[in-house]
């Protein structure tokens, strides 16, 4: 889109609870394009909405963050104006994802357009210089906050493992125990402090590595193995994954 639109706008919403990881991917594509990506940023943040949620953490069936600090922010800086949104998903994507509903807002998909695929935007990466972004390696799936009620379990024991401090934050926000009986965690009957337990990290680390042998036997002799695995691949794909979410 660099080359095809020299007027692109790029932009990020940075609901503040992103991974380090991500705000340097983020410098890494803004030197390779030799633009700036604005970051949007809500006026306010995700502690001040989830006390007016009342402590009710978001969840795939009660997703106000995405709405709050995600597509308002985003139809607060698009405005009135005639605008075209560019849209990454590839063309070997079976997933619609939320979209903004502005009348004056025009959703594009040129992966899908001309058909890139997932071994399409690895090639595009590679030539450029940019890469995959760093934290696809140690197993998330995406980028999105670091406590994102998408993620896997075993994204939470590798975010336990690299980032302790940001595990100790998206555990703080879980209420337990409460005296009128309601509790609210990131993971349905999984408690974050659980997953503290080492047996209970072993056996998520087992039942992973179990589901990706299994994967790739199931493509052995396909000739695909390295694009639908490789070390890269998305684990799971979520459809309900908002696309202004993604990275």
């Amino acid at each position: 889109m660099r080359d095809r639109v020299p007027d692109m706008e790029y932009v990020f919403c940075d609901t503040g609870k992103e991974l380090p990881e991500t705000y340097a991917y983020l410098d890494l594509v803004e030197a390779y394009l030799g633009k700036k990506i604005i970051r949007l940023n809500a006026e306010r943040g995700f502690d001040h909405w989830h006390k007016v949620f009342g402590g009710f953490l978001p969840s795939p069936q009660a997703r106000w963050c995405t709405k709050m600090l995600k597509l308002k922010p985003f139809e607060a800086f698009v405005g009135d104006e005639q605008v075209i949104s560019y849209v990454g998903l590839r063309a070997d994507e079976n997933r619609t994802g939320l979209i903004s509903g502005k009348p004056n807002l025009t959703t594009v998909f040129p992966f899908k357009e001309d058909g890139i695929d997932h071994a399409g935007v690895m090639r595009i990466l590679e030539e450029s210089g940019i890469g995959m972004p760093p934290y696809l390696d140690w197993g998330r799936t995406h980028s999105g906050c670091f406590f994102c009620f998408f993620q896997t379990k075993y994204e939470w024991v590798q975010l336990l493992r690299r980032f302790p401090d940001k595990f100790d934050e998206a555990e703080a926000y879980e209420k337990l125990d409460c005296p009128d009986g309601k509790g609210f965690t990131w993971m349905e009957g999984l408690p974050l402090r659980e997953l503290r337990k080492s047996s209970v990290r072993e056996r998520i680390v087992e039942e992973y590595q179990a589901r990706r042998e299994a994967r790739a036997a199931q493509w052995q002799g396909t000739g695909r193995l390295v694009e639908c695995l490789g070390g890269k691949q998305l684990e799971f794909e979520d459809h309900r994954a908002c696309l202004i979410c993604q990275l």
